[in-house]
């Protein structure tokens, strides 16, 4: 049985081995708010457990016995998001620090069962995955809002942000999931960008862009 900081740190290497072969002390560090010497130590008793590879001073990666429990992890955080929202009617930018604790229960009965009851859902609020009972799910076919032309439709998708001010902007802004945009202008001075959302018009700077993602029509 792994405690729960032991989970919390294999899931923040997971997340940052997505865009990185070897994972850092400093980078877990900045990651989950806390010293690099603590996370050396927690990174041993990782190592001893077969959790992870880790050799100082050149960095960290999950073994397949740690990837495993850090998607189980990440499986029953995206499910809860799932049911907080559909289900409770929570906010989208409301569920993260709810499942943040929910993700620690070790029941994968309880787990399943919510699956099974949702109908199986591939996607979190947020448009992530979310990893099926044997921890496969599909990877993500989104891009960037910034990547696109003018006259470009797509559908929103998902966000690389998951902060609750992100999220509470683009409510604000109605860009949330489902929801059709066109680009019809880019302006040359910034690169921030002119959408068609529901018949209206909306102007997002291009870090806005850059985290929020699309599925072409």
């Amino acid at each position: 049985m792994n405690t729960l900081a032991e989970e919390n740190y294999l899931k923040s290497i997971y997340h940052l081995s997505l865009t990185a072969i070897n994972v850092s002390t400093n980078q877990i560090a900045a990651r989950l708010n806390t010293k690099a010497a603590s996370v050396t130590d927690m990174l041993k008793k990782l190592a001893d457990k077969g959790l992870i590879n880790y050799t100082r001073y050149q960095g960290v990666n999950l073994t397949p016995a740690g990837e495993n429990v850090a998607v189980h992890i990440i499986r029953k955080h995206r499910l809860w998001e799932y049911f907080l929202v559909e289900k409770l009617h929570f906010k989208w930018d409301e569920v993260h620090d709810m499942a943040e604790e929910m993700e620690h229960i070790s029941s994968n009965e309880l787990v399943d069962r919510l699956d099974k009851f949702m109908n199986y859902p591939k996607h979190d609020p947020h448009g992530d995955p979310i990893p099926d009972s044997d921890g496969h799910f599909s990877a993500l076919e989104f891009k960037p809002v910034s990547t696109i032309g003018v006259n470009e439709i797509g559908i929103i998708s998902g966000v690389r942000d998951h902060s609750a001010a992100f999220l509470q902007y683009l409510e604000k802004q109605q860009l949330t999931i489902g929801k059709k945009i066109t680009i019809t202008e880019i302006i040359d001075y910034d690169h921030s960008m002119i959408l068609e959302v529901e018949n209206k018009q909306t102007h997002i700077s291009r870090d806005v862009a850059d985290n929020l993602l699309i599925a072409h029509d």
